[in-house]
């Protein structure tokens, strides 16, 4: 038998994570021979998807699993209120009606569920969990891959790909043991972002890059994409769209995962270096808004914030994760920060002159606990900070993926600037995530891309393998 770089591939998947993993299983529902290529080493496989819980689609009824119905139309208007809503409508549209059929394709290929958890983010009605989260689904695909008899191979990288006029007719690898040609039928481009590579982030950023955080793998550096914008592919997305969330300050430069994300803003107020609030933290319900905040710090001095609260709501987020500073006075928990003491007192006392107590305080919901006559306001959550102690961290922009990727079509073929797509060459997930995503973010629906696109390209990469 020869060694798998010398077999002659209908499909070759480059990429590790969800859209990967979904573009394999559907490629060998159509077709034999089916190669995935993963640039981690086996104990980190999985790309992004590691640290990845839910995914949102759209159902009409609920179940132990999801409460109530969440249609087509309340999902659509969600996506269209984040960020400047959708890059492509029409791609966006099919993105939405396509992901009521991916719960369902998941069971048969065997994700299990769990009931929704609780927390800030409150999913429990338009997201579904999957039991034991982003590394229990990458297992359960893989142990699928196996049984349906896909190759998967470690520690590779696909340098490039091989064309023969328009179409591709394989790929260059560098692997453990040297570099190889492979031979394809067809690809599918399923390998992240380029998040991971500071000097493309730099291109658009500066130097701000060096305060940045990546949350996810290491190994998105986007060279995959480069090699496609050099075969002529049409970018999609906007180049300084990005995922990205508050992290605590201390996180990892690279991999700290969903761990190091901090869910206090929209229960305490946030301040940049000079002790002054710069954005209303209580805006919108923190699913549709969680994802703003990476970006709101990265254009403060220094890209980092700092949130404070008190102790009336320390219940009711999950406690970050290296702990939170805490003192019985403002006064001596700004040098504990960093802040200056009477800056942070001063617009401590402003806004909570400006609070509107309103009616009941409840994080499900809008309330009516707001600020007036302040600037930025806090439309809703609004509570004085006044019950020691008083708790401070400080944030920094956590980068998930990029949104800027290669355009694709409806089949999901790559798009080149002439209008024209490529015969066989494919992209799902977040590589291709800027023909829906332009600068804003729903919770879960990097997952939903990823598996309405992997199904899209997988299938169709498998066709084209006929011609």
């Amino acid at each position: 038998m020869p060694p798998w770089w010398d077999e002659s591939w209908q499909v070759i998947v480059i990429g590790g994570g969800n859209a990967a993993l979904v573009s394999a299983i559907s490629a060998r529902e159509h077709a034999d021979r089916v190669l995935l290529i993963e640039r981690a080493p086996a104990e980190m496989r999985g790309g992004n998807t590691r640290h990845t819980r839910n995914v949102r689609c759209v159902h009409a009824q609920g179940d132990a699993f999801v409460e109530g119905s969440y249609l087509y139309e309340e999902l659509w208007d969600d996506l269209c209120q984040v960020g400047t809503g959708p890059t492509d409508e029409k791609l966006a549209a099919l993105t939405v009606r396509e992901s009521e059929g991916v719960p369902p394709w998941m069971a048969r290929h065997g994700v299990r569920w769990q009931a929704p958890l609780s927390g800030t983010l409150h999913l429990g009605r338009t997201n579904r969990f999957f039991l034991g989260g982003g590394k229990a689904l990458v297992n359960t695909y893989h142990r699928r891959l196996e049984q349906l008899g896909v190759r998967v191979v470690y520690d590779t990288t696909v340098e490039e790909l091989v064309m023969a006029g328009d179409r591709c007719a394989g790929v260059i690898v560098e692997a453990p043991d040297g570099r190889h040609r492979v031979e394809a039928a067809a690809v599918v481009c399923a390998c992240g972002g380029f998040e991971a590579n500071l000097d493309w982030l730099r291109r658009y950023w500066g130097d701000a890059v060096d305060n940045y955080v990546i949350r996810g793998t290491p190994y998105n550096d986007g060279r995959l994409l480069a090699f496609l914008y050099g075969l002529g592919a049409a970018p999609a997305g906007q180049e300084k769209g990005f995922h990205a969330v508050a992290v605590d300050a201390r996180a990892p430069r690279f991999d700290g995962g969903i761990a190091t994300r901090l869910d206090t803003i929209p229960f305490s107020i946030v301040v940049n270096g000079a002790g002054r609030r710069f954005y209303d933290e209580g805006e919108a319900l923190w699913p549709k808004r969680y994802a703003i905040w990476g970006r709101n710090i990265a254009e403060q001095p220094g890209q980092i914030a700092w949130s404070i609260w008190d102790s009336k709501v320390r219940s009711q987020f999950l406690p970050p994760m290296y702990g939170a500073s805490s003192a019985d006075t403002l006064q001596a928990l700004a040098p504990l920060l960093g802040l200056d003491p009477d800056a942070l007192k001063a617009t401590v006392e402003s806004y909570n002159a400006a609070v509107v107590p309103g009616g009941t305080f409840d994080p499900s919901m809008l309330d009516d606990c707001h600020t007036a006559g302040l600037a930025p306001p806090k439309s809703h959550w609004a509570q004085r900070i006044d019950t020691p102690p008083y708790f401070g961290i400080a944030m920094r922009p956590g980068i998930t993926f990029t949104y800027m990727g290669a355009r694709v079509d409806e089949d999901a073929r790559v798009v080149r600037t002439d209008g024209t797509s490529f015969p066989n060459v494919f992209a799902a997930g977040e590589i291709m995530s800027g023909n829906i995503l332009s600068t804003g973010y729903l919770a879960g629906f990097g997952m939903t891309i990823g598996a309405v696109w992997g199904r899209i390209a997988g299938g169709n990469a498998a066709r084209a393998t006929r011609d």
